[in-house]
């Protein structure tokens, strides 16, 4: 795997340790490429109640009017995507940072249920021939999921979503996803142990008989929403975990893959 795309909440970066930020760059000296599309939920709901806007869903993604938009690209392409560009440069990588709308970076339209949800949009193109350009002058891109469409308009786009097309388009087969669990949990003779794979089916039995639960749901929803064009399968693991990002390009079962069939 000489290149992977990696995807990580805002939240989960910043709590990771520089170890996580060491490794990503010896990848990088080594010569594996790094990309990195990160979210930003929590900091994005923090600073609108600090402004005073209400956060609203509809089927698990942001109602986003202008006024949330604007909230939603300052947080996303302005504070998270600079905090992880200076991390990995604390650590000796050469990163850049990029929001979607840079150079047509990730284009987009409205989703279909637009009239309830506002400026979100779905991917319908991704400018490769930049990213590979940052890559080839020897920089990590670190990408925020904003889109844009011919017209200039801007939409917020589901950072799992986004990380999905820009695999696909790179022509990654196997996606990172970073979060704060060693992977999906099953118990055996009572003792929980991560699923070195798992497939869809057995991901919506273990939601249907509560296997997984709670804050786990979204995760793998998430995962799962990255499984489109030409990225085949989805490995979710624990950034905590010493050497994580090596381990997972090294395939060394470490995380739960997540497969199609």
């Amino acid at each position: 795997m000489a290149r992977f795309v990696m995807k990580c909440g805002g939240s989960t970066l910043a709590a990771l340790p520089d170890a996580f930020f060491q490794d990503l760059r010896e990848l990088q000296e080594s010569g594996t490429q790094p990309v990195i599309v990160h979210g930003g939920g929590p900091a994005i709901n923090e600073t609108l109640g600090k402004l005073g806007i209400e956060s609203r869903f509809a089927n698990g993604l942001r109602v986003t009017d202008e006024a949330t938009l604007d909230v939603v690209e300052m947080v996303l392409a302005g504070r998270i995507n600079k905090e992880i560009v200076r991390k990995l440069q604390q650590s000796g990588a050469k990163a850049l940072g990029l929001s979607g709308t840079d150079g047509l970076l990730i284009r987009a339209e409205p989703v279909a249920n637009a009239d309830e949800i506002g400026f979100v949009g779905d991917v319908t193109d991704v400018n490769a021939e930049l990213i590979e350009g940052v890559i080839a002058l020897g920089y990590v891109p670190v990408i925020a999921p904003i889109g844009i469409n011919d017209q200039g308009q801007r939409f917020n786009i589901n950072a799992d979503t986004a990380a999905g097309a820009v695999a696909s388009k790179l022509g990654v087969e196997t996606m990172i996803v970073v979060t704060d669990v060693p992977g999906i949990m099953r118990t055996r003779d009572g003792v929980k142990q991560v699923m070195p794979q798992a497939t869809f089916a057995d991901i919506e039995e273990m939601i249907a008989n509560g296997e997984i639960y709670g804050g786990m749901i979204p995760k793998v929803r998430a995962a799962m929403k990255c499984l489109h064009g030409n990225v085949r399968e989805v490995l979710i693991v624990d950034g905590a975990e010493p050497r994580v990002l090596s381990r997972a390009v090294r395939e060394d079962g470490i995380g739960t893959r997540i497969v199609r069939e």
